[in-house]
This record gives C-alpha cells, structure tokens and sequence, in this order.
C-alpha cells in the first residue's frame, strides 16, 4: 500500500486516499480457485509428492513409498446401466459414489481416481487403515441398498481389492494435460483382487503383502482362498478373503469352517479332487450361503470332466531371476529354499521323523539370513527397511504356527504339505521376487550414483604439477 512519512503536515495539507491492499482484494478468489483444484488433485496427494501449492506441480514429479491400494467396483454394472437412461446413469453413479467418498476420507485414504463405477483409493498410512476403510464401505452400502430398497431399487453389491507394495506416485501426462497417480505392480495386483471377487462371489480380498503388513490379523476374520497368476509376476500369489462384513450367521459359520475349508482347498491344489468335493460339501451343509465353497465344487466337477485347470507344483526350484545381487545372499536363499522344498517332500510322503531337523535349519538359517540383510539396509539407510523387517518378523509368526501344528503329531499330509508350500516356499519365492528385488535395485542405483559423483569429483579436481 502507498503511504507518506509520518511527519508534521501543515493545516489543510491533503491526505492521500488508502489503497486498498491488492492481496485483500484477491485472496478470497485465490483460495475459492485452490478449493476447486483440490477437488481434482487432493492437498494429501499434493503432500505426498512434497508440493504445497498446486501451481508448483511440474509434470514427472515422483516419489517412491510404501503405499496400499484399494480398487472397489460394483457388480454387474453394465447389464445395470443399459436399464437406465444417460441422466439416471449419472445420477446413480453420483448418489452412490457419495456415500463411499466420505468413507475413504474418514479412514485415512485418498481418491486416486473414478474408472466408471470403479474407485481407485490410496492408504498411505497404514494397511489397517485401508482394511478398515474397505469393511466401512461395505457397511456404508448396507445402509444404501436399505434406502435403494425403500424407492424400490434393486439392491446392488461392490467387490473390493487390497494390496501393499512400494509404489511411484508422481504426475504423468503431457504439457498441454497431466494427471497425479501411482504406478507399480502393487496396483497391478490390487486391481487383479478386484476383479477375482467376481468370480468367487466375495466382497473383499487381500493379497500376502497385505496380510503380513498388518498390525495384527488375528483381529479380523481372514482365510486363504486361491494361488492366482498376475500377468508380469513370475510366481502365483496368495489372495485371502476378509469376512468380517459378511452378515452374522454366515460369519460364524465360515469360522467353524475355516480349518475344513483349508482342507479341502489343499485337496483340490494338490490334485486329490474326490476328496476336496467331500470336504466342500461338508463346508457347504454347514454354511450354505459361502459363495467361494460353490465355485470350489464347480471346479472339481470342471477337473472331473477333464477340463485342465491350473495345477499347483510341490516345490518351487530356484531360478536364475531369483538372484538377488549378493552373492552371500543368493547363496542363503538357495538354501533355505531347498530345505523348505524337502520338508515339504518329507511331509507328502509322510516322513515325519525328518520334519523336526529341517524346522530347526530353517529357522536358524531364515534367523541369520534376516539380520545380515536388515544390517545392510540399515548401513545403506533404505527407506523401506521397516516394511522389509515387517515381513520377515511375520514369517517367523506363521512358521511358529506351522511348526506347532507339525509337533502336534497332525499327520494330514496334504494339508501340511500345502500349508508348508503356502507359507514357506511361495512366501519365500515372493518375498525374494518383490521385497528382497527392490533392495537389491536400490543397491545396485546408490552404486552408480556414488560411482558418477566420484568420477565427477576426479574430473573437477586440479591436477597435479
């Protein structure tokens, strides 16, 4: 604002007229302009990225972090679309998007995007929150479908997808038009959960990485359902199914199950189809509406007929691209792969007298193996080292489980055999294909950089006479 010094005027001596200060005069349209732009990029996602202002966003700006995905979607939209016309279209599509909006929000999560009916969300606090947030959305639709069926509406139902991963997020696009988002296989494999609840008419599905970064799973109610094949992964992945939201009477009867519908599960994998189809019909007199036990009998009766279905190998041998950079490394992870492999021979054929040393030499050298790689993420300060000690910390927790189970004198030998695959080989296999990957990149990236600022150093300093 302009002003005069504050001396002595003479009598009559005009005074000038204030200006306005301009930023008074702007600072509510700016701040009604950033309140329209947050609702296209979130201020949280902005945080994320280290902006404060929108209008600093520079197209390839990325960061790389721990992040969980949720990807919601609702069942059988198409066929429900086409019975409406654009305007009613839109006006669903709004209503109901309304109700789940608040929901994510309220839990921590960012909305990344809208794919149609679908919702993409973030969770980059924790995997707890995200599990959380996807058990209110479902609650949340209760209470839709309720008003639905009072303006007499069919209900509708919404499957819902969760993975964790260390993902980009950043702005790709153009000059001209560009967009936040997060790029990564842990999306991939958080939209693949998405659409497997289709076809095992569930609402919500984890991944492994999910599960073992929770707090504490023992909190919710959780089984394993399938091994599924990513497109661009190696190996098949573990998907569990969270019912926590399912309605009382079939919750309760998936939890008498829950050991019986594991049974049958390692039946059906390890090509023992007659006596799956016994176990999931006895699932199935004892929890009738448990859609997943359904499609399970469906494909025995597929398998019966000849019709090939993926088919779960025993072991998992170890392939070149398991490699993870170090040599020390590689050569524990060898071992400790093919110790899993025996223990997991011995207890098919029901060798239990070789069980109890080939636990004892897993663990032991799974014990020195963790330490020497944390030790190395901490002197090499890798950003993601908690989430890397996390999961180790949790293999321990379900190697303790299946250890007590084999000292029990349990001598289901299918069972055990699957459960040693699915917790110990697979996990193995996995968590060396992302975790153990990741690091090793990290590594070999810090490498280069510290290489080039030495030769940038060498060729900067003056050189001797």
């Amino acid at each position: 604002m302009n002003s005069l010094p504050n001396y002595p005027r003479p009598p009559g001596y005009p005074v000038p007229p204030t200006v306005p200060d301009s930023s008074d005069a702007t600072r509510e349209p700016l701040s009604d302009t950033e309140m329209a732009y947050g609702r296209f990029v979130p201020r949280k996602f902005l945080h994320l990225l280290g902006v404060n202002d929108i209008r600093k966003v520079q197209l390839g700006h990325q960061v790389e972090r721990t992040m969980t995905i949720v990807f919601s979607d609702i069942r059988d939209f198409t066929s429900l679309s086409e019975s409406m016309s654009p305007q009613e279209n839109f006006n669903f599509l709004n209503s109901y998007l309304m109700q789940m909006e608040p929901v994510i929000t309220a839990h921590g999560g960012i909305i990344d995007k809208y794919i149609g009916d679908g919702i993409m969300a973030l969770f980059p606090d924790s995997p707890d929150a995200a599990l959380r947030g996807a058990l209110a959305m479902i609650s949340k639709l209760d209470e839709y479908n309720a008003g639905r069926a009072l303006a007499g509406y069919r209900p509708i139902k919404i499957g819902i997808g969760i993975n964790t991963g260390i993902v980009i997020l950043g702005t790709v696009g153009g000059f001209g038009r560009m967009d936040g988002t997060v790029i990564g296989d842990a999306v991939n494999l958080a939209s693949r959960l998405e659409r497997l609840t289709k076809e095992y008419m569930v609402p919500l599905l984890i991944s492994e990485y999910t599960l073992y970064s929770l707090e504490n799973a023992a909190t919710y109610s959780i089984r394993f359902l399938d091994r599924t094949r990513v497109r661009g992964k190696h190996d098949d992945q573990s998907v569990y199914e969270v019912f926590d939201a399912d309605p009382p009477t079939l919750r309760i009867a998936k939890r008498e199950t829950l050991k019986q519908f594991e049974r049958a599960l390692a039946c059906y994998h390890l090509d023992d189809i007659p006596q799956a189809r016994r176990q999931l019909n006895e699932v199935l007199a004892a929890a009738p509406l448990d859609a997943a036990t359904a499609a399970y009998l469906v494909r025995c009766d597929q398998r019966a007929a000849g019709i090939r279905l993926p088919n779960t190998e025993l072991t998992n041998q170890w392939r070149e691209e398991y490699g993870f950079g170090v040599d020390s490394v590689d050569q524990a992870h060898q071992n400790i792969l093919a110790d899993m492999n025996a223990l997991a021979r011995a207890a098919h054929v029901g060798a239990w007298n070789l069980a109890p040393p080939l636990l004892a030499q897993i663990q032991f050298s799974a014990a020195a193996d963790f330490t020497i790689e944390e030790e190395m993420m901490y002197e090499n300060d890798y950003p993601f080292t908690e989430l890397h000690a996390r999961q180790h910390q949790r293999f321990f927790e379900y190697f303790g489980e299946l250890r007590a189970e084999i000292d029990s004198g349990n001598e289901d030998r299918l069972y055990l055999t699957f459960r040693i695959k699915r917790l110990l080989t697979d996990w193995m296999v996995n968590h060396i294909l992302n975790a153990d990957h990741h690091f090793g990149h990290f590594l070999v990236t810090k490498r280069r950089r510290i290489a080039a600022e030495n030769c940038k150093k060498a060729d900067s300093d003056p050189v001797a006479p």
